[in-house]
Formats: C-alpha cells, sequence, structure tokens
C-alpha cells in the first residue's frame, strides 16, 4: 500500500480534479485492448488516482489460498481441501492492494449476472412455456449459484473490516417495480414486480442479511446477539429495478465507489495498527 506513516492519508492523497467524472471523457475507450474489461479499467483509474500504492488484478482464487486466510484466524478453520486445484472465479475477477507489509489486500470483487429474459421476449412477439403460449416464463434458480462464490471470498476475508463484493443484477426476475411491455401485435403485458414466479431478489437478499439494494455495504457492520458482537459481510447488491441494462460507465461508478470506500477502511487499519506500535 503506500509507504511507511502515509496509510492514514488515503483518503486525501486522490488527485485533486480527477473524480470519477473526468474518466469518461469523450476520447476514453473502455472496450480497447488494453482496458479489456471494467474491472481493468477500475484498476487503471485507481493507479491514476492512488499513485503511491500498488494494485493487481486476478481472474480467480484458490481454495487453498482461502484456506490459508482461515488458518490464521482459528487454526481449526481451514483443514478441509478435497481438490488441490480448486478455485473461484468471480466474473469480475479480484483487484488487490499491497499493504504496508507486502501483502495483499482485497478492494473489489464483482459479478454481473443476467436471468430473466421476459421483457426482450414480449418485445419481440416470442411466447414462451411448454405449449408456447405464455407471456412469461417461471422464474429459474440459476443465479443462486452466485451465493458459492460470495461465501468463498467471505472466508477468504474473514479478517477484514470490509468486504467489497458487488452483485450487478439485471433481467426480468430482478424487477423493483412493475413493467408494463408492449408487444408487436399492441397487446400490453405488465410484469408484475413482487409476483412470486417470476422475482428473484428475495432469494438473494440472504447475501446482504437484508439490508438495502443499490447501496454500498462495503463496511461490515457489527451487531449485538445475546451479548456477543457478530461481523456481517455483506453483498453489495445492485439491481436494474425497471429491466433495463447496466452500462459501463454506471458499472464503474458504482465499482469506484466501494473500492474508494474498501481504500479507506485498510487506511484506517493499518494508521490504528502503526498507532499501537509508536
Amino acid at each position: 500500500m503506500a509507504k511507511k506513516g502515509q496509510s492514514s492519508r488515503l483518503a486525501v492523497q486522490q488527485k485533486e480534479g480527477q473524480g470519477p467524472i473526468t474518466i469518461f471523457h469523450e476520447d476514453a475507450q473502455i472496450h480497447d485492448k488494453e482496458v479489456g474489461n471494467t474491472s481493468l479499467f477500475v484498476m487503471k483509474q485507481l493507479e491514476f488516482e492512488f499513485p503511491m500504492l500498488t494494485f493487481r488484478y486476478r481472474n480467480d482464487l484458490l481454495k487453498k489460498e482461502i484456506n490459508q486466510a482461515l488458518q490464521k484466524v482459528d487454526t481449526y478453520l481451514g483443514q478441509t481441501l478435497f481438490v488441490e486445484s480448486s478455485s473461484i472465479k468471480p466474473d469480475g475477477g479480484l483487484i488487490e492492494v499491497k499493504d504496508d507489509n507486502g501483502g495483499w489486500r482485497v478492494v473489489l470483487v464483482s459479478e454481473a449476472k443476467h436471468q430473466g429474459k421476459d421483457i426482450e421476449n414480449i418485445r419481440a412477439g416470442k411466447l414462451v412455456g411448454k405449449k408456447n403460449n405464455q407471456d412469461l416464463m417461471s422464474a429459474g434458480n440459476a443465479i443462486e449459484r452466485a451465493y458459492k462464490n460470495v461465501k468463498e471470498i467471505a472466508n477468504f476475508m474473514l479478517a477484514e473490516r470490509h468486504f467489497p463484493y458487488i452483485l450487478f443484477l439485471e433481467g426480468s426476475n430482478f424487477l423493483t417495480q412493475d413493467v408494463t411491455v408492449t408487444r408487436p401485435d399492441g397487446r400490453v403485458v405488465t410484469l408484475v414486480y413482487n409476483d412470486g414466479t417470476l422475482n428473484r431478489l428475495d432469494r438473494l437478499t440472504a447475501a446482504n442479511y437484508g439490508m438495502p439494494i443499490n447501496t454500498n455495504l462495503c463496511i461490515n457492520r457489527f451487531v449485538k446477539c445475546n451479548g456477543t458482537a457478530i461481523m456481517l459481510q455483506a453483498a453489495s447488491i445492485y439491481t436494474k429495478g425497471e429491466g433495463g441494462h447496466w452500462n459501463d460507465r454506471d458499472m464503474i461508478m458504482v465499482m469506484l465507489e466501494v473500492a474508494r470506500t474498501s481504500l479507506k477502511m485498510l487506511g484506517t487499519d493499518l494508521f490504528d495498527q502503526l498507532s499501537k506500535k509508536k
């Protein structure tokens, strides 16, 4: 991360006049070969804003590394591993920063999931179902596979006070309001957002303890239960509730906000450690 003694100043060492707006100049090419995807673009922006820090990006995380992190918390944890090469691969990979002790700390993990093509099908005049006579298709459960990666990253970050995991959702299974769609023949179909056969948001909010969606929940929350403090690691769930699609700009803005929150939390942690040594 920063040089010794610089960690407490992470929040104020961002280059002036180079906030999230300037990176979207008309000349910026988000999808060029050098950038590749939104995560790499975010890392480049972080490198620009925080030149004193060293960042890295990687596509996957070995289960062996997760177990090693758990072992550091408690030796009873992280003992079981059946496949030596087992790993997880979040869609957006992981962005990490090097701390004052030479260790790598997670700054951002992101995934983008699409489930439910009802809006597209209706606009195209396509009927669905076994007999091809329905406007809407009952929602599936494929999105629930996202829980595995959320939990694995939570295990990996059990010793941290932040959890920068973002789930970007889009599709008709993640509506937060009614949506009216017109078929090519002029017939109007209304998708009711709280229809149990369509909406799958309630299944995903288990990953954020039912806290608000479209909210940065990067900072872990501590709650008291039976006189004991419990740390909650909540995924930040963002959805296009009106049925729209995420564009690169909107995703990058969210990712930068969460990444900056991570850096502030890491800066505070390191500053506290340095203070105790004095």
